[in-house]
């Protein structure tokens, strides 16, 4: 998304929900979502089979049970 895009979705999101972004927030919320943006981005750039099915559960494991 554009700097542009992400400043008129921010704007509208908060408007839809009866948000209030106060001005001091603003540049913090525009760099969190375009942050966001970004990975949505990389998610979406990953090729998936037409047979990917998604998980039916998802149960994170720590990085020491990993190893063990």
């Amino acid at each position: 998304m554009t700097p542009m895009q992400i400043e008129s979705y921010v704007d509208a999101a908060a408007a839809a929900l009866a948000l209030p972004l106060s001005p001091a927030h603003r540049p913090g919320v525009l760099r969190y979502f375009a942050l966001a943006a970004d990975f949505a981005a990389v998610v979406e750039s990953v090729p998936l089979a037409m047979s990917a099915e998604p998980a039916v559960h998802f149960s994170p494991v720590s990085p020491q049970e990993k190893e063990a």
